[in-house]
């Protein structure tokens, strides 16, 4: 029992390390594609705390949200985080799929007030804004 608890520790002071690496990169790097990877994760983990607060989201989304919050924070994986390259793969699909399908229910521009980092980054992930129909949508013209 105590070497489990010891094991489980160390995996806990890895991952947390790992996270402050990341946050230290997300900060240090100079603008481009390194610092774009380097703080999505820490930005995902931002952007799930501000819109679980966030009345104008509706509890579907939210479930969404949240359970993706946890896959970010949760030790165990699909595939292993010491996989070079490919180890954050899973948690980035978990989130872009989460942010996507925020994305159908939630205002765009309550996500993009969410997101701490670039708002081309988050634009890109949630892909064209959806068409608008209804008394305010604007028709061709005649």
């Amino acid at each position: 029992m105590h070497d489990w608890l010891i094991g489980l520790g160390v995996a806990v002071a890895c991952l947390l390390a790992s996270w402050a690496l990341l946050v230290l990169l997300a900060r240090r790097l100079p603008p481009g594609i390194l610092r774009d990877l380097a703080a999505f994760i820490p930005d995902c983990l931002t952007t799930v705390r501000r819109l679980r607060r966030d009345p104008r989201v509706p509890r579907r989304a939210k479930v969404a949200i949240v359970f993706a919050g946890l896959w970010l924070a949760s030790p165990i994986d699909l595939i292993p985080e010491f996989l070079p390259v490919i180890g954050p793969l899973d948690d980035i699909v978990v989130v872009a799929l989460a942010l996507r399908y925020a994305g159908r229910q939630v205002p765009r521009q309550v996500l993009l007030d969410a997101w701490p980092g670039e708002p081309r980054l988050l634009l890109r992930l949630l892909g064209p804004a959806p068409a608008t129909t209804g008394p305010d949508a604007e028709g061709p013209e005649r």
